[in-house]
């Protein structure tokens, strides 16, 4: 009975588990198409240009806090001697998911504190540049929740780890590939990032210093993605690398 028992709550762990991996799923899910609303200020009840609340120098600093918060949280919890301290804390299946919710968490609280700044740095008032514009701020969207599929969008977000863990199979890394697109840039997930932050017919201030943020911190995070990917996959992602450029297509210089 007591084996039985066990059992039970065994299960029941793994079920739990499997839960809080889906509802971390969709949480993310809400928050992307909301980010999407943010910075294309549609439909959302407060996006990246709403009105001034507040000074500029406030909203400045507010923005620039909010914004290294989501950077450490997004960087720090992606390294892999964060990951071996943390799962010592939480269960291993739970890791990714974990890291999924804190980073949509850390995307909520930028957007319910986020400080417009007013003033506009250029705007695009001819009718078939701004449709030009949406059109490439929509592809860039596209571009990097296709990019996802290209390799393994559901153990990207946490949801393959629950599952393997809900049904008794024991967790391995991907396999290295380079389907479709990673054969032309190895990141188009950040190339889908970056023409979504830049590309808009209003670029406001606030819009501005969001981009060049966001720009920064990119360049920095694929340096030390491309680190843990090096120790993960050796020589084989070594070559990759000298093969194909990091952002921008054909481009000889790989660092780029």
């Amino acid at each position: 009975m007591k084996q039985l028992g066990n059992l039970k709550i065994n299960k029941l762990g793994k079920i739990f588990v499997f839960i809080y991996g889906l509802i971390s799923y969709i949480i993310f899910l809400a928050t992307f198409l909301y980010t999407i609303g943010f910075l294309g200020n549609f439909i959302v009840p407060k996006s990246i240009d709403s009105n001034p609340e507040v000074s500029l120098t406030k909203a400045l600093i507010t923005n620039l806090i909010l914004l290294t918060v989501f950077a450490l949280q997004h960087s720090v919890m992606a390294r892999q001697e964060f990951k071996i301290w943390w799962t010592k804390i939480i269960p291993q299946p739970i890791e990714r998911s974990t890291y999924v919710l804190c980073s949509s968490l850390a995307l909520i609280l930028l957007f319910w504190q986020w400080q417009p700044l007013g003033g506009i740095i250029w705007n695009i008032q001819n009718y078939s540049g701004r449709i030009i514009s949406f059109s490439l701020f929509g592809f860039g969207w596209f571009l990097v929740l296709i990019s996802t599929f290209f390799i393994n969008h559901f153990d990207l977000f946490g949801l393959r780890q629950v599952y393997l863990y809900l049904i008794n199979r024991e967790y391995t890394y991907l396999e290295f590939t380079t389907p479709a697109l990673y054969k032309i840039v190895r990141h188009p997930i950040y190339v889908g990032w970056l023409l979504a932050f830049w590309i808009t017919p209003t670029m406001t201030v606030a819009h501005f210093v969001f981009a060049i943020f966001t720009t920064i911190y990119i360049l920095i995070a694929i340096r030390l993605e491309e680190k843990d990917l090096v120790a993960i996959y050796g020589e084989n992602y070594e070559a990759y690398r000298r093969r194909v450029p990091m952002l921008i297509p054909f481009w000889r210089n790989y660092e780029l």
